[in-house]
């Protein structure tokens, strides 16, 4: 029996990573995500979905935040089933460490082929900096948000080719996915590049980006998603959105 009616997030962390407050990274988007409307729990670990208990089973939505190369391929197999009948999956900054475990991406691969990515380096310009995040195309992810300018980790990636891109940054090599979008059966998954610490959380465009992307993962009506995710003011008058 289903305990909640609305719709509703799980924010997961996990990991050993000195480099990532897990425990920061938990409060600051369990916050992000309530702000979106949604009830939303928090928890740790990443061996929840072989056999899940009821707060993991009916959440509509799994907002994932790992700084680990630990996956068990029992509970990859178990989160992508559960995606494929329709649950939502966000996944957030280093959550694509796949390939660097025992057994190296064989040992990943349902998780690789579920996400579609894999962190591969920060590249050539240092590990972290200032840079725009230039919103491509109006998908209810983006749809809302203008690009902005964030202080977070350099990520490069290496992406499935079924991914839809939504935001990118520039880089001398070219442009580097930032933000994506791709089905996994009938369920939605986004992953995120940002969000290595608090400069980056407490930023407003990474906070719409985060709420735009639980609510469309969580099958939420599009009308919905515009009033929540563009109803909170940056200060001197502006809003999110539109002329921000």
């Amino acid at each position: 029996m289903r305990l909640r009616a609305s719709r509703s997030a799980m924010v997961i962390v996990d990991g050993t990573d000195i480099h990532h407050d897990l425990i920061g990274a938990a409060l600051a988007l369990q916050e992000v995500v309530i702000e979106a409307g949604l009830p939303t729990a928090r928890a740790v670990g990443m061996d929840r979905f072989v056999d899940p208990m009821p707060a993991t089973a009916e959440a509509d939505a799994y907002v994932v935040y790992r700084s680990s190369v630990a996956f068990d391929p029992g509970q990859q197999r178990a989160l992508s089933d559960l995606v494929a009948t329709g649950k939502g999956l966000v996944v957030l900054h280093a959550s694509n460490l796949f390939g660097f475990g025992p057994g190296g991406l064989d040992a990943d691969r349902a998780g690789f082929e579920l996400v579609g990515s894999r962190y591969i380096s920060h590249g050539d310009a240092g590990s972290e900096g200032r840079f725009a995040v230039e919103v491509r195309g109006r998908h209810p992810v983006t749809r809302h948000l203008d690009d902005f300018e964030i202080d977070d980790e350099y990520y490069v990636i290496e992406h499935a080719p079924d991914v839809q891109i939504l935001a990118e940054r520039a880089t001398p090599a070219g442009p580097q996915p930032l933000v994506y979008v791709r089905e996994h059966g009938l369920g939605r998954v986004c992953y995120i590049a940002l969000g290595h610490d608090g400069r980056a959380w407490g930023n407003p465009g990474f906070r719409q980006l985060v709420r735009q992307a639980t609510l469309w993962a969580a099958r939420v009506p599009e009308d919905d998603i515009a009033s929540w995710s563009t109803r909170w003011p940056l200060g001197n008058g502006r809003t999110i959105g539109g002329n921000s």
